[in-house]
């Protein structure tokens, strides 16, 4: 899925990035504790939280995750948007709960499979 897409169904707000809009994103992850995500998700994932922090980014930089959604309209210090645009992260924002967004992305084909498998 495109992240054009995301951020269609999301309805979100596109913070910085918007040259990884025509990038492919093959799954997507929702956690807000940076330890799972480290632990089980792989590459070329979309990371959904709620959770802000700069913390968020760095892990997406370790993990090689390019995009990041932050969810319930979370309002991000600037910042974390200069982190993430240093790093070459796009950052989106969605007012819709975690549930919500996940289930979007679901209902839209996007699948969790290679994250936590």
């Amino acid at each position: 899925m495109k992240v054009s897409e995301v951020v269609n169904l999301l309805e979100a707000e596109v913070l910085t990035g918007e040259e990884s809009l025509d990038m492919e994103v093959s799954a997507a992850c929702g956690s807000d504790l940076m330890s799972d995500v480290m632990a089980y998700v792989k590459e070329n994932v979309l990371l959904l939280t709620g959770l802000v922090s700069p913390q968020v980014v760095r892990t997406a930089e370790m993990m090689d995750i390019k995009v990041i959604a932050f969810v319930r309209g979370k309002n991000l210090p600037q910042s974390i948007i200069d982190l993430a645009k240093e790093k070459g992260i796009a950052v989106l924002r969605t007012k819709h709960p975690m549930f919500i967004s996940c289930g979007k992305l679901y209902s839209a084909g996007m699948t969790g499979r290679g994250v936590w498998d």
